[in-house]
């Protein structure tokens, strides 16, 4: 597989692969709740419509589901290439260039805005956890708390992505290139 380091492979290119399978597998894992979300909406609009039933807490858990998949999935979708870019510049550019364009992004841009989540964050996470924070609505799902958490886990797992973007741009930037040879995806 292309995405496992070479027998004798430098420490730096285990740790890049290595970061980007964590990120993948995370990723596709939570990918699934997308259907989940499809087929729990039908739920609750069929058995709204049809048998006059609501729960909060299955309404509720689309909410937490959606905010699951675009907070945990965000570092694979980076590592795939598939964040907002100007790409008709980008992709025009050398592969030597798109590496310093991505340095100086992960630099400038992902590193401080991911520090900045972190640092803002922390405080409403700690005392949603300090209350036990539950839904604000009867019958509402409890441990809030824990959705909440994943305010935190997504800046980590972007900033664990931006480690292996960066020892990828600068393999190419030292002129090694990728070590699988691919243009800096995970898909």
């Amino acid at each position: 597989m292309a995405d496992d380091p070479a027998p004798g492979a430098p420490v730096h290119e285990r740790l890049m692969l290595g970061l980007e399978q964590l990120n993948r597998a995370i990723g596709r894992g939570v990918a699934w709740l997308t259907l989940a979300m499809v087929l729990v909406t039908v739920v609750v609009v069929v058995l709204r419509k049809f048998f006059g039933l609501g729960w909060i807490w299955l309404q509720e858990s689309v909410t937490w589901m959606h905010g699951a998949v675009f907070m945990l999935a965000a570092a694979w979708t980076l590592g795939c290439g598939e964040h907002v870019r100007v790409d008709i510049v980008y992709r025009r550019l050398s592969t030597r260039r798109r590496a310093m364009v991505d340095l100086a992004g992960i630099v400038l841009l992902l590193v401080p805005t991911c520090a900045f989540i972190l640092f803002s964050a922390w405080g409403y996470v700690a005392a949603s956890w300090a209350i036990g924070e539950a839904s604000r609505e009867a019958g509402g799902l409890p441990g809030l708390f824990l959705l909440k958490s994943v305010i935190l886990v997504m800046p980590t797992l972007l900033l664990l992505q931006a480690v292996a973007m960066g020892l990828r741009a600068w393999l190419v930037l030292r002129g090694a290139g990728a070590p699988d040879g691919s243009s800096g995806t995970t898909g």
